[in-house]
């Protein structure tokens, strides 16, 4: 856990340390006469890549404050560079002005690391978008099905039901049809014994 929290805090240090070399651009002692162009592309692609690994590893949230972080440290402490060392950075006559132009690259070094948290971001909540739309249509598609099952299982019920009415109808049809010819034959019977009777005493 140790390693991983300070493998994710290395980034932003990096990241600070090209912020903070851009300071060195332009000066007798980083002079890239034409070159200037490629390098600040450079240095700003490494900010881009800095800012996608910080919200790889830390999230949007907490990379923002520690990017957000870096930005101001590395502008307040080029700029108290700069003070004191204004003479190196030809920065006697306008010191205001160039404590500005100072601040705007940092700054401008440090959106590149923000735009790179952005992208990362977006292109983040973009795939767990496209996640959960597949979700969606799975468990759509599922319900469906169940919908048809229980439409299935309804139908089904029924037929039973139908199934068993018929058949307790039939049944009491049966008995209802026993009973009628019980009560004929015990009628008949009745009848048969009541002559039988007559006759005996009529003898």
């Amino acid at each position: 856990m140790e390693q991983k929290s300070i493998s994710s805090y290395l980034i932003p240090i990096l990241l600070g340390v090209l912020i903070f070399a851009s300071n060195f651009l332009n000066t007798d002692l980083f002079n890239f006469g034409e070159k200037n162009f490629a390098v600040w592309f450079v240095l700003s692609i490494l900010c881009f890549a800095c800012g996608w690994y910080i919200n790889k590893t830390l999230g949007w949230q907490i990379g923002g404050k520690v990017l957000f972080a870096v930005i101001i440290s590395v502008a307040l402490v080029s700029a108290i560079m700069i003070i004191f060392f204004s003479e190196y950075f030809g920065a006697t006559e306008l010191l205001t002005e160039n404590l500005i132009l100072y601040s705007l690259r940092n700054i401008t070094l440090g959106a590149m690391g923000i735009f790179g948290m952005a992208v990362k971001e977006v292109l983040s909540i973009e795939r767990q978008t496209a996640v959960l739309k597949e979700k969606v249509s799975i468990l759509e598609k599922v319900s469906d099905t169940s919908k048809k099952e229980a439409i299935l299982i309804v139908k089904e019920a029924e037929i039973k039901a139908e199934k068993i009415v018929n058949d307790a109808e039939l049944v009491a049809k049966n008995i209802i049809l026993k009973k009628e010819r019980i009560e004929k034959e015990l009628k008949e019977f009745i009848q048969t014994e009541k002559e039988l009777i007559k006759r005996y005493e009529e003898l």
